[in-house]
């Protein structure tokens, strides 16, 4: 039997049912343990639903689709606060960077308030717009489609290492990583997907006109890697975007809505 029932991932479009999973790890006696880093700014904004009254214990990010600075949480039911504590301090954990409780304090704050949920709303609807865009394209969207701030992409169809795509699309200025897809026959280097998040151009204030020129400069860049010529006005298109959205920071954006 499991001690422990872990619910999370780095790189799934769907959403998890924490009720469900919870009974099962009750059932076995194990406790429930959801990492929802990725997730956090939507479960905040009350977007999707919260593992919070399921979990034994949740832990997240403060950046991410946070927004925040780097750092985390752990949350935990109270009959565990002073296990977590002795377990975080003094063996994994020394002094507390004050800067980074100060900018705690504050993603907290802005999460409660409509500015927010608006970026957080923006987050979703950027998601789904790239993740129906790519598939007006041919693309394949494992699993059709997405309910989070991710999109995970399966190349395979168009001949292309997920390695090559990450390469070809950072040299023209657009930032995402391969991704390893469900059944994936190629090396751990090369793999056959890319994944997309909507966190950070929803933050700069992008939106749906946005997403769909990000993705047919995508498309041109990867259906034309050795063509200098193409490769070249697709730079300038993404240089001309960026110019057109800079990174205030999430604040910023916040404010001016």
């Amino acid at each position: 039997k499991p001690k422990m029932i872990v619910a999370g991932a780095s790189s799934y479009p769907r959403l998890i049912d924490y009720e469900k999973m919870s009974q099962i790890a009750r059932e076995v006696s194990a406790f429930f343990l959801v990492d929802m880093a990725h997730l956090a700014g939507l479960v905040a904004a009350k977007l999707i639903p919260s593992p919070v009254t399921h979990a034994d214990f949740v832990t997240f990010t403060c950046y991410k689709t946070m927004m925040g600075g780097r750092g985390g949480v752990i949350l935990c039911k109270d009959i565990f606060k002073k296990k977590i504590d002795k377990a975080v301090f003094p063996g994994c954990q020394g002094t507390s960077a004050v800067n980074m409780m100060a900018a705690k304090a504050l993603i907290f704050k802005l999460a409660k308030e409509e500015k927010f949920i608006w970026v957080q709303k923006k987050t979703l609807e950027n998601a789904k717009t790239m993740a129906r865009a790519l598939m007006e394209k041919g693309y394949t969207i494992i699993s059709g489609g997405t309910d989070n701030h991710q999109v995970l992409i399966d190349l395979n169809s168009k001949g292309i290492s997920g390695k090559s795509a990450e390469l070809s699309l950072e040299a023209v200025g657009i930032i995402l990583n391969r991704n390893v897809i469900p059944q994936d026959d190629n090396t751990p280097g090369k793999v056959s997907g890319i994944r997309l998040g909507s966190s950070a151009l929803s933050a700069r204030g992008m939106g749906e006109a946005q997403m769909q020129k990000i993705i047919e400069l995508m498309d041109m860049a990867l259906m034309n890697q050795t063509k200098i010529g193409i490769i070249n006005q697709v730079k300038d298109q993404v240089l001309e975007l960026c110019r057109e959205f800079p990174v205030n920071g999430a604040v910023s954006i916040m404010k001016n809505q």
